[in-house]
């Protein structure tokens, strides 16, 4: 085993992540080391590769350095004393939720929300790097079947698999707005096709992301930065003047919320997975909620682990092509394009996936030609 590994290190508070020589993590008791195959961008690693204020207060300064990345697939190659359920050679994927079993919640079963939780390259070094620890308690042992490009993004893949399915996982036959046109909104789209529902909507912005969606099975595209068409008049024309069953909101802005709403039909299901840009933001109370009667469902995270069970079977079966999604593959050396493609604008990129090893590299990209 190596003494040093490579890694994106977050140094400073500021835009950018070095790319250094690390020691190799040492792992406790309850941990296992795992060797990366790859590892995937998400919007909260561009939160903190920009390091904004979000960053600065939920990180600190202070926590720095500190390893970036939180979605990874990769081989077991070392086991605490203390490990019962992991071995040696397991192929395994990490929830990035780290439960703190006092917690009410997790003695509730609810471990994905906990008041003491830590999250993997937020709390903690993360995995964008050769080698990474990470807790027995939290390693989710994936079919071999799945390749590590598609392996290691089970984790937004499974905030998008709840969002659709909610609490009861009542969604076949029925209809299904997705407001926002991101990765884990295009990956929830190819969710809702799978699991049976009959008329998805996509709303979004850019044309890249908008044709992915197509691709994902979305039966109608509409465009929220445009008012050719009336958006909330369009969906009840094609949902007999109801609105839709349910109605994910995976943007978070004040229009998302104040159109979404309006989409819902009385007695439908709003979740609420957008993250706003500030922590208060109007809505509709009464006429929104109240009297139409819906729930609102809050999406945190993935349960664990029936949300990731239900993926595995998802993408080992076949049932679900994730591939559009996976718009770019980069060596996790060449993070800066990788992150540069996340932040630009327009978007011309989905979801962004790293490789540690030049041939895991070479051998994803094989598959995909």
């Amino acid at each position: 085993m190596p003494e040093k590994m490579k890694a994106v290190v977050k140094t400073r508070p500021e835009l950018g992540g070095d790319w250094q020589e690390v020691p190799l993590p040492r792992i406790a008791d309850d941990e296992v080391l795992v060797r990366v195959r790859a590892t995937s961008i998400c919007g909260t690693d561009v939160h903190i590769y920009k390091w904004d204020p979000w960053s600065a207060g939920r990180i600190g300064e202070q926590a720095l350095p500190q390893i970036l990345g939180h979605e990874v697939a990769g081989e077991v190659v070392e086991t605490g004393a203390g490990v019962k359920g992991i071995h040696m050679g397991d192929y395994v994927s990490a929830e990035t939720h780290i439960p703190d079993p006092q917690d009410l919640q997790a003695l509730l079963g609810q471990m994905h929300i906990g008041e003491r939780m830590k999250i993997l390259g937020v709390d903690r070094d993360g995995c964008f790097a050769e080698y990474v620890a990470i807790p027995e308690v939290v390693c989710w042992v994936n079919d071999k079947a799945i390749a590590p490009e598609y392996a290691c993004v089970q984790e937004p893949l499974g905030n998008a698999t709840y969002a659709v399915l909610g609490e009861d996982n009542d969604v076949a036959g029925k209809s299904m707005v997705f407001v926002g046109d991101g990765p884990i909104s295009l990956f929830a789209v190819g969710v809702a096709r799978a699991v049976g529902v009959t008329n998805i909507f996509l709303v979004g912005k850019y044309d890249f992301n908008m044709e992915i969606g197509k691709r994902m099975g979305a039966d109608h595209l509409l465009y929220a930065n445009k008012d050719d068409v009336d958006r909330i008049a369009y969906i009840k024309d094609h949902t007999r003047g109801y609105g839709a069953d349910i109605v994910c909101d995976m943007a978070g802005s004040t229009q998302a919320l104040e159109e979404g709403f309006q989409m819902l039909r009385k007695g439908g299901r709003f979740t609420a997975f957008g993250v706003a840009g500030e922590a208060t933001v109007p809505i509709d109370y009464n006429n929104g909620i109240v009297f139409k009667g819906c729930q609102v469902h809050g999406v945190n995270g993935r349960k664990m682990f029936d949300t990731w069970y239900r993926v595995r079977n998802l993408l080992s079966s076949g049932r679900l092509d994730i591939a559009p999604v996976v718009s770019h593959m980069f060596p996790l050396e060449e993070y800066e394009q990788g992150f540069e493609k996340m932040i630009e604008r327009p978007r011309h990129a989905a979801k962004v996936v790293l490789f540690p090893d030049r041939q895991e590299f070479d051998a994803a990209q094989q598959r995909r030609a």
